[in-house]
């Protein structure tokens, strides 16, 4: 399981056009599940995203969490992470897990999320989404468990 968490200063997601999440200041994370992973990568990402500093303190360092700012995580499931386009152009996604198994994980990495105190807003599993943000910085960040 690998995700990339962006700090942003606002984003909104939408399917067909009608607005399905939004949040404020925070983060966006679009998360991509492997064949055969487990709760346990689950709950490393949400571990990881809850705990990752990256958001600026008073002496402006990168020294606190999404929580301590009081901001929020769009938590977006994305197969495409495990795009592999190493040979030709066109990518292969065989390393991604099936739709079922993907979706449980994908669920669980956001009530395990909102059990550690988090906001989380979700995208929509397997729609078509188009997603607004305000990037902040930029900062983005890559984490595979």
């Amino acid at each position: 399981m690998k995700f990339a968490a962006q700090r942003v200063n606002c984003a909104t997601l939408t399917v067909n056009g009608e607005p399905v999440s939004e949040i404020g200041r925070g983060l966006v994370v679009y998360l991509g599940v492997k064949a055969g992973d487990t709760e346990r990568q689950a709950e490393k990402c949400a571990d990881k995203i809850a705990r990752l500093r990256i958001f600026e303190d008073g002496a402006g360092k990168m020294n606190l969490s999404v929580s301590e700012v009081g901001g929020e995580v769009l938590l977006v499931s994305q197969f495409t992470l495990y795009g592999d386009a190493a040979r030709g152009n066109r990518p292969s996604f065989s390393e991604a897990e099936r739709p079922e198994r993907a979706q449980a994980l994908y669920l669980y990495a956001a009530d395990r999320l909102a059990a550690l105190g988090v906001r989380v807003r979700r995208g929509v599993f397997g729609a078509h989404m188009t997603i607004a943000q305000q990037n902040d910085g930029p900062v983005t960040i890559l984490y595979e468990a």
